[in-house]
């Protein structure tokens, strides 16, 4: 299965029902350390009538370079058969700790 990857995070009108998110960020006590998250995110449909979104933490604030997080979610994305990966390569605020 071939996996697409996209630099971009996911819309809100977005097709994919299953997909992984890659967020990297500066460790906040070393500049010189990337921290990796990535997540699998899937979308049902409840009571047919709700949408449930489930979101997976499969590894968090790892040190790992960007390229090495996007090569890990990608493998895994192949083994899982998920369509998407995301790639947010910038701060991401949400996984750092002030």
């Amino acid at each position: 299965m071939e996996v697409r990857v996209l630099n971009a995070l996911p819309t809100v009108g977005r097709p994919e029902k299953d997909y992984l998110l890659v967020h990297t960020c500066s460790d906040p006590e070393d500049d010189t350390v990337t921290l990796a998250t990535i997540e699998r995110v899937t979308d049902k449909t409840v009571e047919t009538t709700r949408m449930a979104t489930r979101v997976r933490t499969l590894i968090e604030r790892q040190p790992m370079s960007p390229d090495a997080a996007l090569e890990l979610a990608t493998s895994y994305a192949e083994r899982k058969q998920i369509p998407v990966v995301y790639a947010d390569a910038t701060t991401d605020d949400r996984h750092t700790q002030a």
